[in-house]
């Protein structure tokens, strides 16, 4: 083996006059939302485990230092190939990006700049540098419009994560703290850049490195531990080979979904602390469950009842079994709709993670399936409209800010039955100021675009269902491909179209984009008809569009009897639009708030306990 050089370096020094290409051992970006959620948590986390607001900018040189691992180069004639590490490396640099365009500060700006990329002759190349990836690159960086369609994984999921790390980045980390967080993370996050001089050298350490025999994850040393203290033998093949049956099964939905489970299980039912939010304060059961969760269960030995050999085996017998079954079925709800507990699905969309351990919570070892499920149905009906109502209020479900919020219900919840966790639950929501009806300016912006089309893929799919036609809200809800859906704006972007309304373009925009003048489209529809004006497109909405939409022409009222069934019922007020004026955008927003507070009615716990 030739020489070999090792540098800690941070975010800076690693990438300031860099150029990284990718070698043939990792080609794709393969990093999924759930990846990005976690790196941006635990760099949130240390970050504010040192930062006070009152600070100066000079005081973030002292904070707490970062580790992001290593990452290993082959340096071939003065280019550098990453050999492992790109997966890291590219979400760096999309975070860069992301707080880049989100600075005010010139100076900083030009800072992260030249992390981003390096400019000759008046053209842009980037620090990562993949001619495949330059297009999506620079459409991110310079905030343009980027076509999902016919791009390789590496190019889609690098769009996809960057609109992740929009919705994802916490709210703690913005405005006048943004600029201190920058600075941190260019100048307190290390990696560890290991250089070799060959391929054959750098492959080799690649490949030591991620020997799976080398160290034994969590769940195997967890396992370990319980089955050493099972003495009875026959218990501890019997309990050896139901923990290998579950781990089976998690591991096919995920890599990761053992040890999440894990983790899920045992913060639902023990947790009982949680660390304080401020500086040097020390981590508590919810966050030990989280990054060591085999030791916090060895330290714990009497809080969890083990002490005898059976109890170690009823560990696995029945709690291990119970609630990793429960977890398995909890994510095949997440990933795929499965009636009764459709809202598992509409919590996993807007990639609520948070929601694992909280459903797990109520339930209880031995319980009957029916119970289980009538208390899945109960919580997670109650965390659809809690998140809703936050989106609708532009209130942040990220992680970070939902965290302790969530620990406290899981704490409270515990052990409840249907009837009590449906009555505690339904008057929380009675008890929350902040409703549907308290945002009626309630808009599509920069960063919510996303979230919007969901809501308006449960809307619409709400009329159309309700109206006796069958849901296709997994129709609705794809955005890529020649069959996705688009929101379509009611009015085209044409300020001059609205001057005796409105007398600055600005006005125009925001009342444009609220949400009662938008609607879900097929991108085929948007694109031959978009940018007509109203009274032109109004009559293609009414042809073999969505029944929201066909509800602006006054033939909806006339030709759907299940339609006219619904209005009755429902009472919600809909009226067809000749045009579409300032006062007929408002009409559709009060009908669209109306829509949501029935869709998202805390009545709907009271009514899953029936």
């Amino acid at each position: 083996m030739k020489e070999i050089n090792g540098d800690a370096k941070n975010v800076r020094m690693l990438l300031s006059g860099a150029k990284f290409a990718i070698d043939y051992y990792q080609r794709e970006y393969r990093w999924e939302k759930k990846q990005v959620a976690e790196l941006i948590d635990d760099l949130t986390e240390k970050f504010l485990d040192s930062h006070k607001q009152d600070n100066d900018r000079s005081a973030v040189e002292k904070y707490n230092r970062y580790f992001l691992g290593s990452i290993i180069i082959s340096d071939k004639d003065g280019r550098k190939f990453i050999i492992d590490g790109q997966q890291r490396l590219t979400t760096i640099t999309l975070l860069l990006i992301h707080i880049y365009r989100e600075l005010k500060d010139e100076e900083q700006k030009a800072q992260l700049a030249d992390l981003i990329f390096s400019q000759k002759f008046g053209k842009r190349s980037f620090n990562l540098d993949v001619e495949e990836r330059a297009e999506v690159m620079e459409a991110l960086f310079a905030g343009k419009d980027f076509s999902e369609d016919g791009q390789s994984e590496s190019v889609l999921n690098i769009f996809l994560r960057y609109h992740d790390i929009e919705e994802l980045f916490p709210v703690e980390l913005e405005n006048e703290t943004l600029p201190y967080f920058a600075d941190w993370l260019i100048e307190n996050v290390y990696m560890v850049e290991i250089t070799a001089y060959s391929d054959a050298d750098a492959y080799t350490i690649f490949e030591t490195m991620n020997d799976r025999g080398l160290s034994l994850a969590p769940t195997d040393m967890l396992k370990g531990y319980v089955l050493a203290n099972i003495t009875d033998k026959d218990n501890r093949n019997k309990a050896s080979n139901i923990w290998r049956k579950h781990i089976g099964k998690l591991k096919e939905i995920g890599k990761d979904e053992d040890a999440d489970s894990i983790k899920a299980w045992l913060r639902s039912q023990y947790a009982q602390t949680i660390r304080e939010r401020k500086r040097d304060a020390q981590p508590k059961d919810f966050d030990l469950i989280g990054t060591e969760f085999h030791r916090w269960v060895r330290d714990h030995e009497d809080k969890l009842g083990l002490i005898n050999s059976l109890k170690f085996y009823s560990f696995i017998e029945d709690d291990f079994s119970f609630y990793t079954h429960w977890y398995f079925r909890i994510r095949q709800a997440a990933e795929t709709l499965t009636e009764g507990i459709e809202a598992i699905h509409f919590n996993a969309q807007n990639n609520f993670t948070l929601q694992y351990p909280v459903l797990l919570a109520p339930l209880k070892v031995k319980e009957n399936e029916e119970e289980s499920l009538r208390k899945l149905k109960v919580v997670s009906s109650y965390l659809d409209i809690l998140i809703t109502r936050r989106i609708w209020n532009w209130r942040s479900i990220d992680y970070s800010t939902m965290q302790y919020a969530m620990f406290l219900l899981m704490r409270d919840i515990r052990g409840k039955s249907a009837e009590e966790l449906a009555n505690m639950l339904y008057e929380s929501l009675t008890k929350e100021a902040e409703t549907f009806s308290s945002n009626d300016r309630f808009r599509l912006h920069g960063t919510n675009g996303r979230l919007i089309h969901r809501l308006l893929a449960r809307i619409t799919d709400y009329v159309e269902t309700r109206s006796g036609r069958p849901s296709r809200y997994r129709e609705y809800i794809q955005r890529g491909g020649k069959n996705g859906y688009e929101i379509e704006h009611i009015w085209a972007n044409h300020p001059e179209w609205h001057m005796d309304e409105f007398a600055h373009a600005a006005d125009f925009d925001e009342y444009r984009n609220r949400i009662g003048g938008l609607l879900l489209l097929p991108k085929s529809f948007n694109a031959s008809y978009g940018d007509l004006p109203y009274n032109e497109k109004r009559k293609y909405y009414i042809i073999k569009q969505n029944l929201l939409a066909q509800s602006l022409h006054e033939d909806a009222y006339t030709h759907d009897p299940g339609f006219k069934k619904f209005l009755a019922e429902s009472g919600i007020p809909f009226r067809e639009h000749a045009e579409f004026k300032k006062a007929d955008l408002d009409s559709r927003q009060e009908l669209y708030i109306k829509l949501a507070e029935q869709i998202w009615s805390p009545q709907r716990l009271l009514e899953n306990v029936k």
